[in-house]
């Protein structure tokens, strides 16, 4: 019998511990009887509360005001004093603010939709209009990455253990129940899909509910895996192209909808470098902009060296940073040589800016008192920029074998560099590396193919001449070197 997709429960399977538990701790610190408030939220039975709260009809600020009315009666009627500080909105408060995500259980979702299964959250669930409904949109966003499909019972008008939303799901999955695998903490769920014919798991702890989803799927889920985040491939995203004045061009990728997040690659990247972050920060509620900087891939590649340095970098279009027409301010995020261009735009471009952040490239104010190559010089850990100084030497190494190129400097780990001199007299900065080096974790062979594919497109002089700017890029700072990053000149922002 061939199983190829599995439902998950969110609270109590994928989020623990489930409302339940929180339910009863309060009950025990006001001193209430045991299920006093679980009553509560389920009298009435399909007119509960609960009920109504899960099929949609009321939002959960009235599911509280209902409690709240439902509390007061039942103590009346049990003969006993609401405790003073009662708040009905307390363990929901609570499930928010200490609830988990099932890590193991997330990987193991991850795992099965690896290897060809359809995953789907069936959750009941209210809509949350509380003052706690960010922590909830964040969860759910977060889930969504990692799920083909997530339905909430409060969306679909049914809950469970209602038939109706187990053949909802089926029909969304586009599979039989033969073929479907549930997992709920509550027995009264399991009963109506194992009649139906899915597989069902009543889930009670994360061990022993692996195991039988294991046997049930035949997919290994006990080894623990580092839970990645899901990236975007080129053909995900939007490709577009911004004109920064005529006969030069960068372009861009974007995904998603929101305030705008601009990313800045470095060295010697692409955008594809954000590819773990652009669906994530998309998935957040932001609109993700990532550029292909000067000099890479499908952007322009003047060959003058003026051309890279941080001020024309900065100031391309007039009057600030390339961003795509239309977008007065982003957050603008960068790395290695993108995070220069980061603050660079903080402190000179401040007004085009909501946030700004760097990745690898600390924010260090110009030194007036030294001369930035003979700062530089005197660190042994950037002597590979005094080789990349002179036009045409690292270009011809660096572009020999490409995919060895990136195979070498884009890697978790590395042998120990050369100093200066070494580059000097062994030939190069891929001198003492294998020939057919192994690949990397940070760049899986179809990444590597598309850089390959882009440096083939512009080659590495534009890329070096980002570095053969050093001098002018210290001499413009320092025109900004009494200002920080982060103030408002506007008394009355």
């Amino acid at each position: 019998m061939a199983r190829r997709a599995v439902l998950f429960d969110l609270g109590g399977v994928l989020f623990e511990p489930g409302l339940q538990h929180f339910l009863g701790n309060c009950e025990r610190e006001w001193a209430l009887p045991r299920n006093f408030l679980r009553d509560v939220l389920l009298a009435g039975g399909s007119q509960s509360p609960h009920s109504r709260a899960m099929s949609g009809q009321i939002t959960l600020s009235q599911l509280l005001s209902e409690m709240d009315e439902g509390c007061r009666r039942q103590a009346d009627s049990l003969g006993i004093a609401i405790p003073s500080g009662f708040s009905v909105a307390r363990p929901f408060q609570d499930l928010q603010a200490q609830g988990r995500v099932n890590i193991r259980m997330l990987q193991a979702a991850g795992t099965l939709r690896r290897n060809g299964f359809r995953t789907c959250i069936l959750t009941n669930n209210w809509v949350d209009d509380s003052s706690g409904r960010f922590l909830t949109a964040a969860l759910l966003t977060r889930l969504r990455s990692h799920f083909d499909l997530v339905l909430e019972s409060c969306r679909i008008g049914i809950a469970k253990p209602d038939p109706g939303i187990y053949s909802y799901a089926l029909e969304a999955l586009q599979a039989q129940p033969h073929e479907v695998i549930f997992l709920d903490d509550l027995g009264e769920n399991l009963k109506p899909a194992r009649e139906m014919g899915m597989a069902t798991i009543l889930f009670q702890d994360t061990e022993s509910g692996l195991r039988e989803l294991q046997e049930l799927s035949g997919i290994q889920l006990l080894k623990e895996e580092e839970l990645l985040p899901r990236p975007c491939t080129p053909s995900e995203v939007t490709h577009g192209y911004v004109s920064i004045r005529p006969g030069v061009r960068l372009h861009f990728v974007e995904m998603g909808q929101g305030p705008v997040i601009c990313l800045c690659h470095g060295f010697p990247e692409s955008w594809l470098s954000w590819r773990f972050q652009i669906p994530a920060l998309a998935s957040a509620g932001f609109r993700v902009i990532a550029l292909e900087m000067k000099g890479y891939g499908e952007s322009t590649a003047p060959p003058d060296i003026s051309e890279y340095s941080q001020e024309q970098i900065c100031k391309d279009p007039i009057p600030a940073f390339p961003i795509p027409q239309g977008i007065p301010q982003v957050v603008l995020v960068g790395h290695d040589w993108g995070g220069a261009v980061a603050w660079n735009v903080a402190l000179f471009y401040p007004e085009r800016l909501r946030a700004v952040a760097s990745l690898n490239t600390p924010y260090r104010p110009a030194d007036p008192d030294t001369d930035i190559m003979e700062k530089l010089a005197s660190n042994p850990a950037f002597d590979y920029q005094f080789y990349f100084q002179e036009p045409g030497v690292a270009e011809a190494e660096l572009g020999k074998d490409i995919g060895r190129t990136l195979r070498i400097l884009i890697r978790s780990t590395s042998p120990e560099g050369h100093s200066r001199w070494d580059l000097l007299l062994l030939g190069g900065l891929l001198v003492g590396f294998p020939e057919d080096i192994p690949g990397s974790r940070l760049l899986p062979p179809p990444e590597l193919e598309y850089y390959v594919q882009q440096f083939q497109k512009s080659g590495f002089r534009g890329p070096l001449n980002w570095y053969r700017n050093l001098r002018a890029n210290w001499k413009w700072a320092l025109s900004a070197r009494n200002r920080k990053v982060g103030t408002n000149p506007d008394p009355n922002p």
